[in-house]
């Protein structure tokens, strides 16, 4: 296995917006994350990713970018920017920022140019089509429900947007919209960044027969999925982006990718392939999607998710890197989700930490996961603020007549901004993050959980994944060892060793509120043990078979 230090890193991700508000505003801000440079530091990551900064709108929370060589006027300067990027340097630590190029905001200037005429040097730069009889040129529903076209009177012709229809689809097909975004790449890779993340980069290549899409269950629209997720050029696209641009760089790449899957996973990361270094896969987080996906949850299995996740380490072992997360700024909280986030708190978060960062692959901590926050629960559909949420309780309660609260109750579980509560750095008013009045209000229990708590305990979460990020540092098993799953069939026990030469590790995890019994399998041998971490105090003398206790996560070393 070829060594790499995006592979022995961790990744922290900030949603800024949600961070840490230097100004009173309201809303965090480069300034904020800078006051917190020497929090993360202590926490001991090697990475920083931020998701969007530049100059937006922000229709879509940043994600709908209007200048890709600027910084939205709400968040600070080129100059605070600057300074961020020498503040992390200094302190040893790396800068990933987001990618989003797949879509544009409809306010950029060359979506300005474009929509003037049929004949405008821009209009190519995206993606224009006649409607037939009236109608859009496909069925294809956008991800954040509605048409994913739109009719725009100026030329009468409609443009795609996959996701709000302020983020029109950037054309791929044109070599010259493509080199633009390599030289606006470049610039940001010359400032110093280390890295890119990019935002659904496996949709920029489409059918372009533009066939409509089947309907599935009650919905109006058509899903194009199997024409723009992994489209036919894609590969070819990543390859020509390394070349131009990534080639030239010792850089973190990361690729988020709906509906990939582990025989792809190997196309875009593996090493002769000169695409990028990681994907981030969307299986092991849509376990419990119901027929009406994420905002239709049921009850969901271990098992499914050993076999998902087990899946990606054996298919990316020898060749390829896997990414390892429970959230993001788009996943709801992970010990909520995974975990108790009620009576076994604490050590479900730990014990979920343990599950994740002893697997093979990079890991991220999403803000916040590390003081253990947790999802949160507004009253009013008013106190929400993600266009995702609105526009799917808009179109079942408004339209399709569904109870609120049902929906809500989906809400509460799957939405966004379960990640997008201010992170609570102590148990002042609003948490500590803003002075002003927050964008998106606090989750209410930031008295109880909080940074300034946590700090303060050494066994607390914090504290835990400080130590578990030593670990990997010091230990190169962690990283480079072999996966092997064992006790695949168990519905309570997510167990599995890791290998590296003679050394062999053992991680068991228990995913249940009871007691559980573990058996060693019997081909796993061993002379003597040594503990590396347990979550909680009192360890089992033997492991041959031993009882678990609700949520432990344990680490042994044998030899």
């Amino acid at each position: 296995m070829e060594k790499a230090w995006w592979k022995e890193s961790v990744v922290y991700q900030i949603y800024p917006r949600s961070f840490m508000d230097a100004n009173g505003d309201g809303i965090g801000d480069l300034r904020g994350i800078i006051s917190k440079l020497d929090y993360l530091k202590e926490l001991g990551i090697d990475v920083i990713w931020l998701s969007p900064v530049y100059k937006s709108p922000n229709d879509d929370n940043g994600y709908d970018i209007s200048d890709y060589q600027n910084i939205m006027d709400e968040f600070g300067t080129m100059d605070d920017f600057d300074e961020l990027l020498q503040g992390a340097h200094d302190r040893g630590l790396k800068i990933v920022m987001d990618l989003v190029v797949n879509h544009s905001s409809d306010e950029h200037a060359w979506f300005a140019e474009s929509r003037k005429s049929k004949d405008n040097p821009y209009r190519d730069y995206y993606i224009w089509k006649p409607g037939t009889d009236g109608k859009p040129p496909t069925n294809w529903g956008s991800v954040f429900g509605g048409s994913a076209w739109q009719f725009d009177e100026a030329t009468g012709e409609y443009y795609l947007h996959l996701f709000s229809k302020k983020q029109p689809d950037l054309n791929w097909e044109n070599e010259k919209l493509r080199q633009e975004v390599y030289k606006m790449m470049t610039w940001w890779l010359e400032k110093g960044i280390d890295g890119l993340r990019m935002d659904v980069i496996n949709f920029i290549s489409k059918d372009n027969n533009y066939p409509d899409g089947e309907i599935h269950g009650d919905n109006k629209y058509g899903d194009g999925s199997q024409y723009f997720m992994n489209g036919p050029r894609i590969h070819e696209f990543l390859q020509e982006m390394n070349k131009e641009v990534l080639s030239n760089y010792d850089v973190l790449t990361v690729g988020e990718m709906p509906g990939v899957n582990a025989e792809q996973g190997k196309l875009y990361t593996g090493t002769e392939r000169n695409e990028l270094n990681m994907v981030f896969q969307f299986e092991h987080v849509d376990v419990g999607n119901g027929p009406g996906g994420k905002w239709t949850p049921q009850p969901w299995k271990l098992t499914e998710l050993k076999e998902i996740l087990s899946k990606w380490q054996y298919g990316l072992a020898d060749n390829g890197w896997n990414s390892l997360y429970w959230n993001n700024h788009d996943q709801p909280r992970a010990v909520s989700r995974f975990g108790n986030d009620k009576e076994h708190y604490e050590k479900s978060a730990k014990m979920l930490a343990t599950c994740l960062h002893m697997m093979k692959g990079t890991p991220y901590i999403y803000q916040g996961e590390e003081i253990g926050m947790t999802n949160v629960a507004f009253e009013s559909i008013d106190d929400y603020r993600d266009l995702e949420i609105l526009n799917m309780y808009n179109e079942a309660v408004n339209e399709q007549g569904k109870d609120p609260n049902k929906v809500m109750q989906a809400i509460y579980e799957r939405g966004r901004d379960n990640a997008r509560t201010p992170v609570q750095w102590d148990d002042t008013e609003n948490a500590g993050f803003t002075t002003g009045t927050p964008w998106i209000k606090v989750n209410p229990n930031y008295k109880e959980i909080n940074a300034e708590k946590v700090l303060q305990d050494p066994n607390s979460i914090f504290h835990y994944y400080k130590k578990l990020i030593q670990i990997r540092k010091d230990n190169e098993i962690v990283v480079y060892g072999e996966f092997e799953l064992i006790h695949e069939d168990s519905e309570d026990i997510f167990a599995y060793t890791r290998t590296l030469g003679d050394e062999k590790w053992l991680v068991i995890c228990n995913f249940k509120s009871e007691v559980v019994r573990f058996e060693l399998p019997e081909l796993i041998n061993y002379q003597s043990k040594e503990l590396v971490i347990n979550n909680y105090e009192d360890t089992p003398k033997e492991i041959d078979l031993f009882e678990l206790k609700p949520y432990q996560g344990i680490v042994y070393k044998l030899t």
